[in-house]
C-alpha cells in the first residue's frame, strides 16, 4: 500500500495555526447610528412644530367621544349597551345624546356582538318605535373577526367606504385576541392597533367592556384586565352604581375629567349634572324633608338617626345649609326650615 502523493505546496491546517476573525470589542467599537435597514430616528423641530396647522379635533359626541378609541366599562346589566345605542342613534339622527348633548349627524357602525337581529329590533322598537323611519345611516353587525385576525383591516375598509363618525364594538370580549398571553403587554397590544387606526382615519371608536367584581378606591381600577387597556385607549368611562345612585366617571387625553350623576329611565340615560352637586342637593333635600315633617326644631343626632346617616356628616351639612340660608337655627344646635317662624 503506497501513500497518497501530496503537492509540495500543500499545508496541513491545524486548529492552533488557523487564523480566526478578530473579536469585536464592544467597548471600543465605533457606534453606527444607522440601522442595517437604513432607517433613522425621524424628528420634528420645535420651530417646525410651531408652524404646523392641525385640523380641529372631531367629536362624535361633544365632550364624550372624540376621534380615537374610548373604553366604556360597567357591571353586567347596568345599561352599557343602552348607553351605546343612545350614542349611536343620537349621532345617526343628529339628535341629543344623554338627554342634553347635541350631535352632528353622520353614519354609525354598531357591532352588537352579544345580540341578534330579533333582539336589536325589539330594543329599537322599545325606544324609537314612534319614529316613522329608523335612520339609514345606522348600521348593525352581529359578527366580526377578532383583533389580530383581520378586524382592523375590515374596519378600515368599512370606514373608507362609509365615512362614519362613530363605530361601536359591544363588547371587547367578542373581539379580544384569542391568545394565552396575559398581563399589561398583552392588554396594551390588543387595543393599540385599533387606537392607531382610529387616529389615522379620524373616527371615534367606542369599545364596551366589563368591570371586575372587586371594588377599588379609584373607579378606573375596577376595569377588568390590567392598566394596559386604559393605557392603550384615548379615553375611558366607568358606569358605576353606588349607594347614592349611578355615576359616570370619565378620564382621557381629549376630554375633561368628570364625575356625572346619571339616571336611567325607560331605556334612556340622562345626565343630571355634576355628581357632587347633585348628591349634595339630594342630601339637603332629604334634611329639609325631615325638618318639614318635624313638630319642633331638631338637632344633628336626631336628623342623622332619622336618615340613617353619620352625625358628623349631618353637622357639616347643617352648618353649610344654615350659612346658605336654607335652614334657621333655634336655640343651641337646633334647626328648622328657613320659612318657619
Amino acid at each position: 500500500m503506497t501513500k497518497r502523493h501530496r503537492p509540495q505546496n500543500h499545508r496541513q491546517s491545524h486548529p492552533k495555526t488557523t487564523p480566526r476573525p478578530r473579536k469585536r470589542n464592544s467597548r471600543t467599537a465605533k457606534f453606527n447610528p444607522q440601522s442595517t435597514s437604513g432607517a433613522t430616528i425621524s424628528t420634528i423641530s420645535a420651530e417646525a412644530l410651531q408652524s404646523r396647522v392641525f385640523p380641529p379635533l372631531r367629536y362624535a359626541v361633544e365632550g364624550y367621544l372624540a376621534e380615537g378609541v374610548t373604553l366604556l366599562a360597567g357591571k353586567p346589566k347596568i345599561g352599557k349597551s343602552w348607553m351605546a345605542l343612545d350614542f349611536a342613534m343620537a349621532v345617526a339622527t343628529g339628535d341629543l345624546a344623554l338627554g342634553s348633548v347635541r350631535c352632528r349627524q353622520g353614519p354609525v357602525l354598531y357591532c352588537a356582538l352579544e345580540d341578534n337581529h330579533r333582539r336589536l329590533k325589539r330594543r329599537m322598537s322599545q325606544l324609537y318605535g314612534d319614529v316613522e323611519h329608523w335612520p339609514p345611516g345606522l348600521h348593525f353587525a352581529t359578527q366580526v373577526r377578532r383583533l389580530g385576525d383581520g378586524l382592523v383591516d375590515d374596519l378600515r375598509d368599512w370606514i373608507e367606504a362609509h365615512r362614519p363618525k362613530l363605530v361601536i364594538i359591544d363588547t371587547f370580549a367578542g373581539v379580544r385576541p384569542q391568545s394565552r398571553r396575559e398581563g399589561y403587554d398583552a392588554d396594551y397590544a390588543a387595543l393599540s392597533p385599533l387606537q392607531e387606526m382610529a387616529g389615522q382615519m379620524g373616527v371615534a371608536i367606542l369599545v364596551i367592556h366589563h368591570l371586575r367584581k372587586m371594588q377599588g378606591d379609584d373607579p378606573f381600577d375596577m376595569i377588568s384586565g390590567t392598566t394596559g387597556l386604559t393605557g392603550a385607549v384615548d379615553a375611558a368611562f366607568v358606569l358605576h352604581r353606588g349607594k347614592q345612585g349611578v355615576t359616570l366617571y370619565g378620564r382621557g387625553r381629549e376630554i375633561e375629567e368628570m364625575e356625572q350623576a346619571v339616571e336611567f329611565v325607560g331605556g334612556m340615560w340622562k345626565v343630571l349634572g355634576d355628581a357632587d352637586e347633585v348628591r349634595r342637593s339630594d342630601e339637603r333635600s332629604a334634611i329639609l324633608e325631615v325638618l318639614d315633617g318635624a313638630d319642633e326644631p331638631m338637632g344633628p343626632k336626631e336628623i342623622a338617626n332619622a336618615l340613617g346617616w353619620k352625625t358628623d356628616n349631618v353637622k357639616q351639612l347643617l352648618f353649610k345649609m344654615h350659612k346658605d340660608g336654607e335652614i334657621q337655627k333655634r336655640g343651641r344646635g337646633r334647626y328648622c326650615a328657613a320659612d318657619e317662624t
